[in-house]
């Protein structure tokens, strides 16, 4: 049976994930709660483009972080806020080595990179990332409201795409330099015995200024992918949740998301089964409906084998506010088998 206890305490980053409409940014919200009364400095991010955290603490949070309660901030990124502001960063970096006449051209061609499949998700990683390191000083757990499986699962493989197309920029870039008899005295290639190298070793050694700086600017990016994929597969860090009901779809989901994620070696630390019906009285729609999900409970136990799971009843009402959040928090940290 899943601890979700020992998560929140031994744990410094939760990634709570599921189908749409499961319930997952109101058991993320009430994990990020759960461990904030028990003493520990959390952040909880939604990473999801339709944001539910406001909804569910009913309020406004946007994209500054704001406190919630006691040892709890959140904060929503906003993926387009993160394509332009990382784009006006490239922006502010490619001006000092692009004439007048071409700040126009650059500026179209950062627009319609700006639309490119994956340049939301390459955004937010990045914030992620960054917000992963530099919130440890400030926070002993982040949580976050991930977005709908589908695209969480780009999210998370996007440590390595980005890894290899960083690659192919420096590589790009001492060719360049090379055909400019700038890279004369760069590592020579190696040959069958050579020993391993850091290929990013003595990158930047006989660079000239402008093509040194864009190399260790790609190279400081390339690197914190790096540490976060490592960080995503250290199973001391980090746990993965899904969040289901038990209903067809959100069980076929689950079941692909969580190989998927087995297949990256990111850590699943189980599955949290939502809105359990309780047994009803002799109405014949509800018993119908209670005997389908005892079906699918079933199937869960089967398609699911081998993960942690817990089970939580359905709510005899929308679970809204604080006070609303606090109870669901004490049903996920004493939940147990129905």
């Amino acid at each position: 049976m899943l601890n979700l206890t020992t998560l929140l305490t031994e744990r410094k980053l939760i990634m709570v994930g599921g189908k749409g409409g499961v319930g997952k940014t109101t058991t993320a919200s009430a994990l990020a709660l759960a461990a904030a009364n028990q003493g520990r400095r959390v952040l909880l991010v939604s990473t999801d483009p339709a944001h539910s955290l406001a909804d569910a603490f009913d309020r406004n949070i946007g994209g500054q972080i704001t406190r919630m309660a006691a040892n709890l901030d959140a904060l929503e990124l906003d993926p387009e806020e993160e394509v332009d502001a990382y784009l006006e960063r490239v922006m502010r970096q490619m001006r000092r080595y692009a004439g007048p006449d071409q700040v126009n051209e650059l500026r179209r061609q950062l627009r319609l990179s700006s639309q490119s499949p994956g340049a939301q998700e390459a955004a937010i990683l990045e914030r992620m990332a960054r917000l992963i390191e530099d919130s440890e000083q400030e926070y002993d757990l982040l949580v976050f409201d991930t977005a709908p499986t589908g695209h969480t699962l780009r999210l998370l493989t996007l440590p390595e795409i980005m890894a290899a197309w960083t690659d192919g920029l420096l590589k790009h870039n001492k060719r360049s330099e090379k055909l400019g008899k700038a890279l004369a005295h760069l590592t020579p290639a190696k040959s069958v015995d050579t020993p391993f190298q850091d290929p990013t070793r003595n990158a930047t050694e006989g660079m000239d200024k402008r093509s040194k700086e864009l190399t260790e600017t790609l190279l400081k990016r390339q690197r914190l992918f790096q540490r976060t994929r490592r960080t995503l597969n250290d199973a001391d860090h980090t746990a993965f949740l899904f969040v289901l009901t038990p209903e067809k779809l959100p069980i076929l989901e689950t079941r692909r998301a969580i190989d998927s994620l087995n297949e990256a070696n990111i850590p699943v630390a189980g599955a949290i089964v939502n809105r359990i019906m309780p047994k009803p009285g002799t109405d014949e729609f509800w018993a119908a409906r209670y005997e389908r999900q005892q079906r699918h409970l079933e199937e869960i136990a089967e398609k699911l084998a081998g993960v942690d799971t817990a089970r939580l009843p359905l709510m005899a009402q929308d679970v809204q506010g604080l006070a609303q959040l606090e109870a669901f928090a004490q049903a996920l940290t004493g939940s147990r088998e129905f």
